[in-house]
């Protein structure tokens, strides 16, 4: 585990692994500074295409996260050595390829190795402004939260490895996690300084998880309105027979910091923690420059809910979930 690793003593790093950040930060001497992040997964969707355009998008993700512009690519894989077909493989590379060119990033190259079970996804390296970086931990209390995905895309996942799904369900998520977050980061680019204090991508860890990371780093506890967070048309109908192994282990791992008030119900809640492949950016933005951050990103084309607000700390508690 990184934890167990000496940090960095080299004051280039601006962000490393300490803050529980989307990506690092090393600041070049003279000049912009670097970006860098690495993800990979196993298949989320059968058509293998697909599947390499979900990777693309969901790696170059912590770059925009982090207000940087992904700039190169190395690709990651691990594939059986026998009984998977080599235009299966060409799929997936070339849908990865795709999304890359999409979002203006040069793939370089990249390693592949044998595994029984197939594995794709990115290292991928950004310019970003050392003094506009969003890291998660410049939350503070009053700032408004922020969503620009729905969430669902973990239970959807897996009703399609089960065939509990309805098409249209799946057609939605699919498309979501096939969309780059790009014009949502261009646009808080073109915020004043300081209208945003913090900023991640909502992956693995759930909204939850990745919220309880931004109110550990920041030093507040995050109230979210569990009835304002956006989800997939239908999905709250299938979420407590479409668990995740992911969604438990979020619970396990954050729930012990999190207050969730009577009334919620179980599907919201498990929606919650359900991990995400490819979501939305979480935002916390100044009460003041709320208004303008729903303006930029709605002019995007970006759909975005206001989903509650950093408050001072509670003790021992950094999300508390709301009716």
């Amino acid at each position: 585990m990184l934890s167990d690793i000496p940090a960095s003593t080299d004051d280039r790093v601006l962000i490393d692994s300490r803050t529980a950040d989307d990506a690092g930060v090393y600041r070049w001497e003279g000049g912009p500074a670097i970006v860098q992040t690495v993800d990979f997964f196993t298949p989320i969707v059968d058509d293998p295409y697909i599947y390499g355009q979900i990777a693309a998008a969901n790696a170059v993700s912590d770059i925009y996260a982090m207000g940087g512009r992904p700039l190169t690519a190395l690709a990651i894989a691990a594939f059986p050595k026998d009984d998977l077909d080599p235009d299966t493989i060409r799929a997936i590379f070339r849908g990865g390829f795709d999304k890359l060119r999409e979002a203006g990033v040069s793939l370089l190259g990249g390693h592949t190795v044998q595994d029984p079970e197939i594995k794709f996804g990115y290292a991928v390296t950004g310019a970003i402004d050392p003094a506009r970086v969003l890291s998660n931990a410049g939350a503070r209390p009053g700032d408004v939260l922020f969503l620009t995905k729905p969430l669902g895309t973990g239970i959807v996942g897996t009703a399609i490895k089960f065939d509990r799904v309805d098409a249209s369900l799946a057609a939605e998520a699919v498309e979501s996690m096939q969309t780059l977050n790009r014009a949502a980061a261009e646009a808080l680019q073109a915020l004043p300084a300081g209208a945003v204090h913090a900023c991640t991508d909502v992956t693995g860890f759930g909204l939850i998880g990745h919220a309880t990371e931004m109110a550990r780093a920041s030093g507040v506890t995050l109230a979210i309105d569990a009835g304002a967070v956006p989800t997939f048309s239908g999905v709250l109908a299938i979420a407590e027979q479409n668990r995740s192994g992911g969604m438990g282990s979020n619970q396990d791992h954050f729930a012990e910091s999190v207050r969730v008030e009577p009334g919620v119900e179980t599907a919201r809640e498990c929606l919650l923690y359900d991990p995400q492949t490819s979501g939305g950016l979480l935002i916390a933005a100044a009460a003041g420059s709320a208004a303008e951050v729903v303006e930029r990103l709605s002019r995007a084309g970006v759909p975005v809910s206001a989903i509650g607000v950093a408050q001072t700390p509670l003790p021992r508690v950094h999300v508390l979930v709301k009716r």
